[in-house]
């Protein structure tokens, strides 16, 4: 089993490297409506050959605003078809003998993974192969077991005790497909061993039937695991993965007897005469058969299902923006490289957000004369910078967890890419306080005020500044290829430019007595910061495009 869970791991992250980025606008542009939606997430959970990654994918991306709630619920629908393919594969180990690939395929990988360009392929061939190994191991493990009069007897009469066709034998299975999937966090390798244990005719096909049910809803509370850090809008989301198949599975209860007779039809078994090599291929066509119908009944009642999880699941009353807390990234199982970079960039995109939210503050720091609120909001601004810390640590930690896993040069290079941005936007959270902590001091000082041409230039140069922040964020929000450089560089060129013009102006103000020098220097110190933050306004910008904009 662990063969196999690892083979299933290793094949779907080498998949969705090969996918890559596609991925996410393939999720993004093909959801038009719910039908499009399902079937987007039926090729992309054939694609990457798991359920559960696609659905963590769907939550994240419902977590990071990419996604909404109806177009996740259709697209976990679709996904619920798509996973059924790994149960065709299970049963190609009953239609010929696997082994006879499985050794050159292996071999082909270990070559392939250490040539740098066709490594993934090498990766993808090496969890195929573990899967497929892992299952014929299953198997003969069940035939040896099978084999054994002592360990069959004792097998057989544990199971023999619930053959009768009971309601509480039936719950009883179902209960254990539930748990025994909760635990291993894969129905594949509960499916597998479902499949092992009918085909070698210890399990009887209708407790492996309800086994194969309890799966469905097993595999569902991996993704409300995950959710359970993230928005409201992504725990609602999990919650409609679980809600749509435990409807399923009690719509199927209610019909089984005839259910089963179809699928019994299509796969062409004998009830009367079984036959247990046909067993693998009867429960790969009842898991199909359950999803596909399940998906078609409800795809109807999308709505219905998302006015539900809304009534069962109300927003979180707190104060997210003044509450230092990650809002996409969140820990969980089955972290692919490219969902993790993902909830990575979100959460900068936010990060950015902020610290241009801080810099608006302290421009209203500067224009406040009542007392009491102005040691209000500088309150707030140290409290915007001990965030900004906290933002840096958290993001910069998540990071270096990512890149302790097996990734392409291409995901290495954004890790490396993101790393910067935190540590220059975190920069800017620096010079947002140091600019309140310098209009404090000259707030709370015995200093003259300044002059009217002197808030002049401040606010002239702050507008510049907002320019280049409002730039940042439009790049981090959006697309880098239709990002225009250009303009970045050219304000960052206006503020330098303004500041040593001020400068000059500065020290020719303060000769002809306009004003104090200790007025001059709280003055340019506003200045010199404003040029700083601009500065590392373009490090971010020069670390997401991954060019640089300046020669020094």
């Amino acid at each position: 089993m662990a063969l196999l869970m690892f083979g299933m791991k290793a094949m779907s992250e080498a998949l969705q490297k090969m996918a890559g980025p596609q991925l996410r606008h393939v999720l993004g542009a093909m959801t038009t409506n719910r039908f499009t939606g399902a079937l987007t997430g039926m090729f992309v959970t054939a694609a990457v050959q798991s359920s559960t990654a696609t659905t963590l994918m769907t939550v994240s991306f419902v977590n990071a605003g990419l996604l909404t709630l109806v177009q996740a619920i259709s697209v976990i629908m679709g996904a619920h078809i798509g996973t059924t393919v790994t149960a065709w594969l299970m049963s190609l180990t009953d239609m010929f003998n696997v082994a006879n690939v499985i050794y050159p395929a292996f071999f082909v990988g270990i070559i392939l993974i250490y040539m740098k360009k066709r490594r993934i392929i090498g990766d993808f061939l090496f969890g195929i192969s573990f899967l497929f190994l892992g299952l014929t191991t299953l198997k003969e493990t069940g035939f040896s077991l099978v084999d054994d009069p002592e360990t069959s007897e004792v097998i057989k009469t544990f199971f023999g005790g619930f053959n009768e066709p009971t309601f509480l034998n039936s719950l009883f299975f179902l209960l254990m497909g539930t748990v025994l999937t909760l635990c291993v966090q894969s129905s594949a390798a509960i499916m597998a061993i479902t499949m092992t244990l009918c085909s070698t005719g210890v399990l009887h096909l209708d407790q492996g039937i309800m086994l194969v049910l309890g799966e469905n809803i097993g595999t569902t509370i991996t993704s409300n695991i995950v959710a359970m850090g993230a928005n409201t809008q992504a725990r609602r989301a999990a919650f409609a993965h679980m809600s749509i198949n435990v409807l399923g599975v009690a719509w199927v209860l209610a019909v089984l007897p005839w259910f089963l007779d179809g699928v019994y039809h299509i796969a062409g078994y004998d009830v009367a005469n079984p036959d247990l090599k046909k067993v693998s291929v009867v429960l790969a066509t009842f898991h199909s058969a359950f999803n596909v119908s399940n998906t078609l009944l409800l795809i109807w009642f999308i709505p219905y299902i998302e006015k539900f999880v809304c009534w069962a699941i109300k927003p979180k009353k707190v104060d997210e923006e003044e509450d230092f807390r990650l809002h996409f990234i969140t820990s969980g199982i089955m972290k692919t490289p490219e969902l993790s970079v993902l909830e990575a960039h979100k959460e900068i995109q936010s990060f950015s957000d902020r610290m241009q939210r801080m810099f608006g503050m302290v421009r209203e720091l500067l224009t406040e004369k009542d007392e009491k609120a102005f040691a209000k909001l500088f309150s707030r601004i140290e409290k915007y910078e001990n965030i900004s810390d906290n933002m840096e640590l958290e993001i910069a930690k998540y990071l270096d967890q990512v890149s302790d896993a097996h990734l392409s040069d291409e995901t290495k290079a954004k890790i490396r890419a993101m790393l910067r941005e935190i540590s220059e936007l975190e920069s800017i959270g620096d010079s947002c306080y140091n600019l309140a902590r310098t209009i404090n001091r000259k707030f709370n000082g015995k200093q003259d005020h300044f002059d009217e041409q002197q808030y002049d230039h401040i606010h002239q140069m702050m507008d510049l500044t907002e320019s280049a922040l409002t730039q940042m964020n439009s790049l981090m929000g959006g697309r880098k290829e239709s990002f225009d450089v250009n303009k970045t560089f050219n304000i960052e060129n206006e503020i330098n430019n303004y500041r040593n013009q001020l400068k000059a102006q500065n020290i020719n103000d303060i000769n002809d007595h306009k004003y104090t020098y200790a007025v001059g220097t709280i003055y340019m110190d506003l200045i010199n910061e404003c040029e700083k933050l601009g500065d590392y306004v373009v490090n971010v910008v020069e670390a997401r495009m991954g060019t640089r904009l300046r020669v020094a």
